[in-house]
């Protein structure tokens, strides 16, 4: 009877409590009413049962009754913390307005800048640039610059001789250290920068030499690594790999393929502002990249050099496991599970995810991170300066949670935050159901701060609208565009130049020339920069940039005999010679349906 009165007295207590967390916490939403309904069922199963039952007590009943009390408000608590908990999330997340990045617009460039028709990616787009890039960069910030430039050309096994850091400890305590004491900023340089910290001796040997071999750059370079735990992804470690195991000339090399079409200056800014301009870590950042390029996923000589045509060929393949590895790369194609159509109202290109079709067990790991990767580097090429970034929509509809998987979340977090710095503009998570906020909670806590910071939460077509112009909003989104995904199958003799062995061979020795040629007026701006000599500098810039120029053209002519053609080439959006083109014609007008595949939603 004791027992049963304490459970008549908890009953009341926790429907009472529900219902003020509801009616005095959270808004009145219809999934928190079905939250409070799972909270009146809770507290059902603590009505006691009309029926008696004959059940004999200690004669101690005071703890024992005590405990199961307890216990029972522990229960009551937790499902109460849950359901509320639940419901707090989705009503900041999930049940608000989408929150507007103060970079997503400016009104200048929203209603005088068109992004239809060809654009030329060799010119500059009119639209203010974002800072940091090239163009925009304090003096500070192109000093800073300049320093990286020093310990690149070292990694590569240039000699800089006549280089020092005469100049390293005078930028300003806010562009360096976010705030930390002077004299420890100064004297961690002088530890990270090896190059910079060389006594007089060391600089008269380097003079003699004319060639760093891979031992030198090694010892020269080995005392720089990360000592204040901001190494989340392990890149540090990575960093001194890559000094071992991998020759300048390779570094030198991942890092030229790694340009392509893009400034030499813009690939180094990116690392420089991911790690808050500070060189050293820039530098880990960088070398670990081209590490994980060149030697971890082949991302030049295998996925972009072979593409969708191998996976085809592969599909075809009396060998079960090359079989499915084409198969899989096909099927997230064909499907369309993610995909690049047209862009942002900043030029962005948007790249849309379709989470309702993936499963786990459809294909093996390494493919999706196959065509990650493959789907990354297409974007790249759609980048017109001074575009330096994508939006990436997640679509949310008809996600259940078959179709979650963390593993390739896992993939994508360390792409963008390690490998492809500074590449996001805006991910759009866009109509996330109820069940999506636990996983939300989980997902935020592996992402860096400034990577979260660029999330934001849509739920119709008006928070699209805030990124998005209507008309370039696909019905798929609620949009007006009368577009959907189809996937054009690859063509016959599409990639015949990658067979001209001969013509690629000469290309890439002019590459080379041009990288080299780079270099030289690189340093000779460090130099005239180092000895402020400003008629100098104006005269060496021009050069260069009139070298970087050649080296962004000519890579659209290497292009065809060293990528595969994609998807993207095939419905014209890349077409060649740096023009691109986010809603051409030929995709209005269907070209290639005969031969697509419509994906199953």
């Amino acid at each position: 009877m004791r027992a049963c009165s304490v459970l008549r007295r908890i009953a009341p207590s926790a429907k009472s409590c529900s219902d003020y967390c509801h009616r005095s916490v959270f808004p009145c939403t219809t999934p928190l009413e079905r939250s409070a309904r799972i909270a009146r069922s809770y507290a059902r199963q603590f009505q006691p049962d009309s029926t008696p039952r004959v059940r004999s007590y200690s004669t101690r009943s005071l703890p024992r009754d005590e405990s199961r009390q307890a216990s029972s408000l522990w229960s009551i608590t937790f499902t109460i913390i849950t359901v509320g908990g639940g419901a707090w999330i989705y009503n900041n997340y999930f049940n608000s307005p989408a929150p507007i990045s103060p970079e997503i617009l400016r009104p200048s460039q929203s209603q005088n800048v068109s992004f239809l028709g060809v654009i030329d990616t060799l010119s500059t787009m009119p639209i203010e640039p974002a800072p940091g890039t090239v163009g925009t960069l304090t003096p500070e910030q192109e000093l800073k610059l300049q320093e990286f430039w020093v310990l690149t050309l070292k990694v590569f096994g240039v000699p800089v001789e006549g280089l020092d850091a005469k100049s390293a400890d005078t930028t300003p305590k806010s562009e360096t250290d976010g705030g930390q004491d002077k004299k420890k900023a100064t004297s961690s340089k002088r530890r990270g920068w090896s190059l910079f910290s060389k006594g007089n001796a060391e600089e008269e040997e380097d003079t003699k030499s004319n060639h760093s071999s891979s031992a030198d750059v090694t010892s020269s370079l080995a005392s720089i690594s990360i000592n204040d735990g901001d190494d989340k992804h392990g890149q540090s470690k990575e960093f001194q790999q890559a000094l071992v195991e991998m020759q300048p000339e390779e570094i030198r090399t991942a890092f030229w393929n790694m340009v392509k079409q893009d400034h030499p200056d813009a690939l180094l800014l990116r690392f420089l502002r991911a790690r808050k301009w500070d060189v050293k870590k820039a530098l880990i950042m960088m070398i670990s990249t081209m590490r994980w390029r060149l030697q971890e996923v082949h991302v030049d000589d295998d996925i972009m050099a072979n593409g969708e045509a191998e996976a085809l060929e592969l599909a075809s393949s009396a060998d079960p496991a090359k079989k499915k590895k084409g198969e899989d790369f096909l099927k997230q194609m064909r499907m369309g599970k993610s995909y690049l159509h047209g862009c942002d109202k900043r030029g962005r290109p948007i790249c849309v995810v379709r989470a309702r079709l993936h499963k786990a067990s459809d294909q093996e790991v390494d493919t999706l991170e196959r065509f990650t990767v493959y789907t990354i580097e297409t974007a790249r090429l759609l980048l017109a300066p001074p575009v330096e970034t994508a939006t990436i929509i997640f679509d949310m509809t008809g996600f259940t949670l078959a179709n979650m998987d963390y593993t390739p979340v896992k993939f994508m977090i360390k792409c963008f935050e390690a490998n492809y710095p500074e590449s996001l503009g805006s991910v759009l998570i866009h109509k996330a159901p109820w069940i999506f906020s636990s996983i939300w909670s989980v997902i935020k806590g592996w992402l860096d701060p400034v990577v979260a910071a660029k999330i934001h939460f849509t739920k119709n077509r008006q928070d699209l609208e805030e990124f998005i112009a209507p008309s370039q909003i696909m019905k798929e989104l609620d949009g007006d565009e009368n577009w959907e995904y189809n996937y054009v199958e690859v063509q016959e003799g599409e990639n015949a130049k990658l067979k001209d062995t001969e013509t690629r061979d000469k290309l890439l020795s002019e590459r080379q020339v041009l990288a080299k040629d780079i270099q030289d007026v690189t340093m000779e701006w460090l130099r005239a920069s180092s000895h402020k000599d400003t008629s100098a500098i104006a005269a060496v810039k021009g050069k260069r940039d009139d070298l970087i120029a050649q080296l962004r053209e000519q890579y659209w002519v290497l292009d065809p005999y060293i990528r595969a053609r994609s998807l993207y080439d095939r419905l014209d959006i890349v077409q060649g010679d740096g023009k691109i083109e986010f809603y051409p014609e030929s995709v209005k007008n269907g070209r290639g349906n005969a031969a697509a595949e419509t994906p199953s939603a």
